[in-house]
């Protein structure tokens, strides 16, 4: 079974692709808050989907990373816009530092191509 990289770089690529299945990297966002940074990060999922010819509704897992658990609801505001009725992925959120402070999300994702 052959195995595609995309937007490889030193340390790592961005999707992974093994058979049927895309493994995205850590997406992280810009932006002052919670919401801003998680609308930018979508929008990176679903660019980063298409380019492997999948999209949001093969999502199978996605792992959310908050730097504080207290900004949920507002991830979950944008997260719950964004998903498409039916199409929810089994999901969990955890409490981590990121890999700098500026961000505030971090969202990783595994889909059906």
């Amino acid at each position: 079974m052959s195995i595609r990289r995309v937007e490889v770089g030193q340390r790592m690529s961005q999707v992974v692709v093994h058979g049927n299945t895309a493994y995205l990297a850590g997406q992280v966002g810009e932006g002052e808050s919670v919401e801003a940074q998680t609308r930018d990060i979508l929008a990176t999922v679903d660019m980063l989907l298409a380019e492997v010819g999948s999209d949001k509704t093969k999502i199978l897992q996605a792992i959310i990373w908050l730097s504080d658990m207290s900004t949920f609801a507002e991830m979950n505001k944008v997260w719950d816009e964004w998903v498409p009725q039916g199409h929810a992925p089994a999901r969990a959120t955890g409490e981590a530092k990121l890999a700098a402070p500026k961000y505030k999300v971090e969202i990783i994702v595994t889909a059906a191509v």
